[in-house]
């Protein structure tokens, strides 16, 4: 029978005829053959099966060999014995290779045919040994996936014993490393990814049926993909071993692989690198999320240079995987948290910045849904990233065109989406024993670094850097080649808006801002020093300003004769000086009001006027005129002068405690001694008569003062209408009439005919005692409306005035003998307009101690800009100041309607600036602090005009400011990058340090906060200190 199938199969005969005839060979099995018969049948069979020319012999060869097995299985069993088996798995079959898969297909339905037969547990033991030998010998994919499909249908087959089945595991994780593809075709491709799965679908099931395996066969996957030899490079079908890797071991093996100190930098960096390629094989599920947790791993225990190296590595290729709708997902996952958590350079985002308008053009032309809506979450990513990184219109215009019909995400989401995503922001792996070390704190604002008692310098810059519109317009001077102090305070705002670190450490711009009479490292007075800042700012761009118009005015005299150039180059000189005063600064534009002065004769009725120009309004606190619902703090004396009776207010705190005040001081106590003022006038020869003005304009003002009697709290509102109150100038302090040619008692009035910007308020708060020749503190508390109306009285008519020139500040205490002499009658009526213009809280600077030569200064703001009201600020719950003169004060509590006002406050939209510590607080703490700590006080008030014109248009030309801010010149962005890629080698450093020493470590974590026991003025260890840190790093307060 054997020799006629085999002369009719490689006979000429039609194909039909053959068919025919094998199928009567295939029935006649069911007939008795001598053993003899069968062999000779199994051999032809077998021949047919391995070495057949052509399908039609070799599936002969199967029908054969299927149907007289299973007749003959006793003869089949003595034929397809060990050795048979063996010699194919060794050796081959003739000319065929032992690696040919046509051996295991033959070997596969062998077994099945003698499942039954006891000679087949002898073959599964042989099998189990061949298996793990072809693994070794790195099979190719066909082979490969030939051998684990038969290892899946005979499980039996498998290498038993934890060690035999663990080397098995790790030596096809070796083997599928090598894998390649044979061909670039569609069919070809889909037949490697097929075998690749068949693979892959192996490992899986022994990882279920003995788990021991799995973390020893990840240990091997993790040392293919970290090698260095550069001559072996792993295949990315290895990426199909990630989908059957347990979600739920990602926080261990991240924590694990990311805090093994024999896991060198050069591997990790290999083997990240390695799993984003992996982002290009089809149908891998999970690729991107064991990525992403090995990037976020690393940001949590601050290997940032890993992170550095490989988002400048892979960021292009990832892009590119976009173009593949079967990678599509994974790679835009894996694109977006690199992207986004890069965010001390631009570098990473302009690799791709040149590929994102015809990826765009390409989802547009798809009109897919899937295409779409990826392209609005590339369009999200990108904007977020324009935002960060803005100052490049040029490269993001084309951009900005492209996606300009995509929805655009608000502002708040953007802020949202960067802060969540920076390396630093990301939770620690490290045990509880190391200290975090941080980035920027969940506010995503910057902290100023305390250098020695510079306190008073971090809490007015930081009120002024929270001065949204004088922010943008620093951000936004043109200064490349200037030295500046401007220069330097845009250089310090450039880095509190983009730097990546915790806390900065303004050293430069303190050296350059900080007074010739500030003794270093010890206290000072904040609002000395904004007054001082704001002056040289000031004083510096008109100069320059000035220089400017000279240089520009003398070219065009170029010509003239060397005679008269001199005399030519002073009358420039002084016209530009007169052009550059004509021409409001900065400061001016920002802070500069003016204050009118009016002084009416009472005897012929004549007017003297003068205009200043302020930047801050001094304010004192107004003395009761009687002893009714006076506080306990408040120790009253009655004195008689002109014969007068007048009540002094000695409502002031020192360190002794009791002594009250004399007759000298005024204002309830405070002769409006600023901590920044120089001048004492206890020693200046109009003292008295200065202390007399102002008895009688407490006398004068009595219904005033009364109305403020037996209120528990003053409020801004309160002082603001006592400066602006009418006094009488008599006695010794009577005023010169020129009109009159003597002596006269006269009514002085002030008037704000000019309002600024940003309204600057200090509190009065340290009075000077000539007794004690020491300065006390006023702790009485005062409610801060979120918004209050000032009373702008703007002429009407042209009026004769003599310029006071620039003043840095006006102080009440500031009235007297001298001043009045100054003024010249004018002698015509002015016709006034009051106007309320509306403002609201921005800044409050809080002082916390009892005295100016010590303490702490902390500050309160929020983010307030003029485009129109606030939206937790209402008109109707305002707390209007009227025209003092018609003695019109609001009635309503303060307090009243403060908590009116805090039913409607946003939430998290007032930050706490503690030196290096800035945390989220709320307008509710800020009203409430000296309720709660006594000694912490509000002193500077920072006020934003409402409906303001001068801000800046957020929506430029190319709309990607970074909160709202200009794009900054490029020498800044590139100082920046520089010390942020700096500030996360540190973090590395440091980290890298702890880690070492983390078996020994303990220490304790303290809240990144206060509670009501701890003001966060304190200088203790919660209250942002004012000890004098220098670490690079940053101090971090616990």
């Amino acid at each position: 029978m054997d020799k006629i199938l085999e002369g009719l199969v490689s006979s000429s005969h039609p194909l039909p005829l053959k068919r025919v005839i094998v199928r009567r060979v295939v029935e006649s099995a069911e007939t008795p053959l001598s053993q003899a018969q069968c062999r000779a049948m199994f051999a032809l069979s077998t021949r047919l099966v391995l070495q057949g020319p052509d399908p039609f012999q070799r599936q002969v060869g199967r029908q054969v060999l299927e149907a007289y097995g299973r007749y003959h299985r006793a003869e089949f069993e003595a034929f397809f014995n060990r050795g048979l088996v063996l010699g194919l798995l060794q050796r081959g079959y003739g000319e065929l290779s032992n690696r040919d898969p046509a051996i295991l297909d033959y070997i596969q339905a062998g077994l099945r045919l003698i499942m039954s037969c006891p000679s087949v547990l002898e073959l599964f033991e042989l099998l189990q040994v061949e298996a793990l030998r072809l693994v070794c010998e790195r099979p190719a994919p066909p082979l490969c996936a030939r051998l684990c499909q038969l290892l899946g249908d005979f499980p039996q087959c498998l290498p038993r014993g934890r060690k035999l089945s663990l080397a098995f595991c790790q030596q096809l994780v070796r083997s599928i490393a090598h894998f390649q593809s044979q061909g670039n075709r569609e069919a070809e491709l889909r037949l490697y990814v097929s075998q690749v799965t068949q693979v892959s679908g192996l490992l899986q099931s022994v990882w279920k049926a003995e788990p021991d395996t799995l973390l020893p066969s990840l240990q091997e996957l993790f040392a293919v993909i970290s090698a260095a030899d550069t001559s072996f490079e792993p295949s990315v079908a290895l990426a199909s071993l990630v989908q059957h890797i347990p979600l739920q071991m990602i926080t261990v093996l991240i924590r694990s692989l990311t805090t093994d100190p024999n896991v060198k930098d050069a591997s990790m960096t290999q083997a990240l690198c390695r799993m984003i390629d992996w982002l290009s094989w089809p149908l891998a599920q999970h690729v991107e999320t064991w990525v992403i947790a090995l990037l976020k791993g690393l940001a949590a225990v601050q290997k940032f240079t890993i992170l550095i190296d490989v988002t400048l590595l892979k960021i292009e290729l990832v892009f590119n995987r976009l173009w593949f709708p079967l990678v599509r997902p994974g790679a835009l996952a894996v694109l977006s948290h690199m992207l986004l958590s890069f965010q001390h350079s631009p570098e990473a985002f302009h690799l791709i910045v040149p590929h994102v308008v015809g990826l765009v053009h390409s989802f547009k032309r798809d009109g897919l849904p899937s295409s779409t809506a990826f392209l609005m979450q590339l369009t999200e990513l990108i904007h977020c990233m324009m935002y960060h990184y803005s100052g490049f219109p040029e490269l993001y215009e084309p951009i900005l065109e492209a996606v300009k019909d995509m929805p655009k995400p608000t502002e708040e989401k953007i802020k949202m989406i960067l802060s969540q995503s920076a390396w630093t922001s990301q939770s620690s792996s490290l045990p509880s024993c190391l200290s975090r070390l941080s980035g920027k704190s969940e506010t995503g604002k910057t902290g100023l670094i305390n250098l020695g008692n510079t306190c008073y310098m971090n809490s007015v810059i930081q009120a002024l850097f929270m001065a949204t519109d004088f922010r943008r317009h620093v951000l936004s001077l043109n200064l490349n080649g200037c030295n500046s102090l401007m220069r330097k305070l845009q250089h310090l705002f450039a880095f509190l808006a983009h730097t990546q670190r915790e806390a900065y450490a303004p050293r430069i711009f303190f050296e350059a801002s900080r007074p010739p009479w500030f003794t270093p490292r010890s206290q000072q007075d904040c609002s000395e020093y904004l007054r001082f800042l704001l002056d040289r700012l000031h004083e510096e761009e008109r100069t320059l300003k000035a220089l400017s118009s000279a240089k520009t005015a003398e070219s065009l005299v170029n010509e003239e004769s060397q005679a008269q150039e001199s005399v030519h180059k002073a009358q420039v000189f002084a016209e530009a000086a007169c052009m550059g005063s004509e021409e409001r600064t900065l400061i001016e534009k920002m802070f500069g009001g003016k204050l009118k002065t009016t002084i009416c004769c009472l005897n012929c009725k004549s007017m003297s006027q003068k205009e200043e120009v302020f930047t801050d309004l001094s304010l004192a606190f107004c003395p009761p005129t009687s002893l009714e619902n006076v506080g306990p703090k408040c120790v009253e004396r009655s004195e008689v002068k002109d014969d007068c009776m007048v009540q002094i207010n000695a409502s002031a705190t020192s360190l002794a405690g009791e002594t009250p005040l004399n007759s000298l001081e005024v204002n309830g106590g405070c002769d409006t001694m600023n901590e920044g003022t120089i001048k004492d006038f206890s020693t200046e020869p109009n003292s008295e008569s200065t202390t007399n003005s102002e008895l009688h304009k407490v006398q004068d003002n009595t219904d005033v003062s009364q109305r403020l009697v037996g209120k528990n709290t003053l409020s801004v509102t309160d002082l603001l209408n006592y400066f602006l109150a009418p006094e009488i100038l008599s006695g010794d302090n009577k005023y010169y009439c020129e009109k009159c040619a003597s002596l006269q008692n006269a009514e002085k009035t002030m008037q704000i005919i000019e309002e600024p910007e940003y309204l600057i308020l200090t509190l009065l708060r340290f009075s000077y005692d000539p007794k004690c020749h020491i300065r006390r503190k006023i702790l009485d508390n005062v409610s801060l409306p979120l918004v209050l109306e000032l009373p702008v009285k703007r002429a009407t008519s042209p009026l004769a005035v003599v310029s006071g020139g620039w003043s840095v500040g006006v102080e009440i205490s500031d009235i007297g003998e001298n001043l009045a002499k100054k003024l010249k009658p004018s002698g015509a009526d002015e016709v006034t307009c009051p106007q309320l213009v509306p403002y609201t809280l921005s800044s409050v600077v809080v002082h916390s101690g009892v005295s100016s030569e010590s303490g702490h200064y902390y500050s309160y703001a929020r983010n307030v800009t003029g485009s129109g009201p606030s939206g937790l600020c209402h008109q109707s719950t305002a707390l209007s100041l009227v025209s003092p003169q018609d003695k019109l004060l609001t009635e309503e509590s303060p307090c009243t309607v403060v908590e009116n006002e805090l039913d409607t406050e946003m939430p998290r939209e007032w930050f706490l600036f503690n030196d290096s510590r800035v945390t989220f607080t709320s307008f509710q703490s800020v009203q409430k602090i000296t309720s709660r700590f006594p000694k912490d006080t509000a002193y500077v008030l920072f006020y934003k005009r409402q409906n303001s014109t001068c801000g800046f248009n957020t929506n430029s030309a190319n709309g990607l400011w970074v909160n709202g801010d200009p794009p900054l010149q490029k020498d800044l962005m590139d100082a920046i990058t520089k010390d942020n890629k700096l500030y996360l080698q540190e973090q590395e450093l440091s980290a890298r340090t702890q880690a070492l020493q983390a078996a020994s470590a303990s220490c304790s974590f303290r809240p990144n906060g206060f509670d009501d026991n701890d003001p966060p003025g304190s200088c203790g260890p919660t209250g942002g200190g004012g000890g004098g840190g220098f670490s690079t790093v940053g101090r971090l307060v616990f």
